[in-house]
């Protein structure tokens, strides 16, 4: 038998394919990509030297795990989706699945970002993060997607089961280089892929996909080779960002100053800590970088993702969203905070009412002693080109 044949039948689904041939040639032939895996474009740890002991520890004390997960059921909508009688009246609606999980209806087309049904992510069914609330509404009922978008594949953000039942529709999928080698291994026809390195660009279902820099890394069990990759969306009228997982740095100015403004922007805003500052923003990082895509005016509305849904940082449940709730008020940025399901309009009336509060944990019930990076929500976040 073949070696890569061998090799894929001892390598588990869940971990994915191994990049071959010309996929892999063409990731070599990448700027970003130099001994054997790409690379960010600012010097990045993904691990702050010496704390994984700390972060381990941060397990043991029962007040921190309580407080990283809700006292109470997190409120769903349960949506309406399908059909032609629920076209968004401006041509842009964005419906928050919990995580970054957008399904994101822009000038007649619908583009899923990052789906992840499954119930934990990871590569087995028994352990891992699990889900802290029901996806609010079952994958066959989501109705036509045109467009599938991966920013990396990470298991929180490229989930096998989902990407098998979305194989079976007609939906097209975009990824970062090397993500198509998982995809066609989960039953996705190499014709419907189409994969992009950063500053690249493709015309699908009416509207322009750019693959565009993000700071973080990549890897299913020990490859490590893909890229990573936040995305532009444009179409005849609207524009928007999603960030997919990033750390702060200075591109978010370019990007915004080459391809935006954006009417929308998809920001990361969860999972962060002291101990892999670089691979993930704070808040107050994610409203910077909001500002940083409009040339430091609060431009478009300010959706928080990466939050909510799994339990992958040391700092309370509710903290993101209370921190970005307040930084974008002091910032003047319009931000929308919907509960997991609920549509929206970024041009009309936003879900803005504090619902996390009902049911997070309360402070006074367990002393807190995980969110090791200060509050920071009085502090104007600073516009690219100015020091902090």
């Amino acid at each position: 038998m073949p070696l890569p044949r061998l090799g894929r039948l001892l390598r588990p689904a869940a971990f994915g394919g191994i990049p071959t041939g010309a996929r892999l040639e063409r990731m070599q032939a990448s700027p970003q990509y130099a001994d054997g895996s790409f690379r960010n474009p600012t010097v990045t740890q993904t691990m702050a030297s010496g704390s994984m002991l700390d972060f381990a520890r941060t397990n043991v004390h029962r007040a921190d795990r309580v407080r990283r997960t809700p006292a109470a059921a997190i409120p769903l909508h349960r949506p309406t989706l399908a059909g032609p009688a629920a076209a968004a009246e401006s041509d842009l609606r964005l419906t928050w699945m919990g995580h970054s999980t957008v399904l994101t209806e822009i000038d007649g087309a619908r583009l899923l970002f990052d789906p992840v049904w499954g119930e934990r992510c990871s590569p087995v069914g028994f352990a891992g993060p699990r889900r802290l609330h029901p996806v609010p509404l079952p994958l066959e009922d989501l109705g036509p997607v045109d467009v599938v978008v991966i920013s990396h594949d990470h298991y929180d953000h490229l989930d096998m089961p989902t990407i098998r039942a979305l194989a079976h529709t007609g939906a097209q999928f975009a990824a970062p280089l090397g993500v198509g080698a998982h995809l066609e291994r989960w039953g996705v026809a190499p014709g419907r892929i189409t994969e992009l390195d950063w500053h690249e660009s493709t015309l699908v279902a009416g509207l322009t996909l750019t693959a565009t820099p993000a700071r973080h890394f990549c890897g299913r069990a020990l490859h490590r080779r893909t890229l990573w990759s936040s995305w532009v969306a444009a179409g005849p009228r609207h524009r928007v960002f999603h960030s997919g997982d990033t750390g702060y740095f200075s591109g978010f100015a370019e990007i915004g100053a080459a391809l935006g403004p954006f009417d929308a922007v998809m920001m990361q805003i969860g999972a962060y800590s002291e101990f892999w500052p670089d691979i993930h923003m704070t808040p107050e990082e994610g409203v910077r970088a909001h500002l940083d895509l409009s040339g430091g005016e609060p431009h478009g509305v300010l959706l928080p993702i990466h939050w909510g849904t799994f339990n992958l940082a040391p700092h309370p449940w509710e903290e993101p969203a209370e921190r970005t709730y307040a930084a974008a008020a002091e910032a003047g940025v319009r931000v929308a905070v919907p509960v997991p399901g609920q549509p929206f309009e970024p041009g009309g009336q936003l879900p803005q009412d504090p619902w996390w509060r009902t049911v997070a944990v309360p402070a006074s019930d367990a002393a807190s002693t995980v969110s090791k990076v200060p509050h920071q929500a009085g502090t104007r976040p600073t516009p690219a080109g100015q020091q902090p």
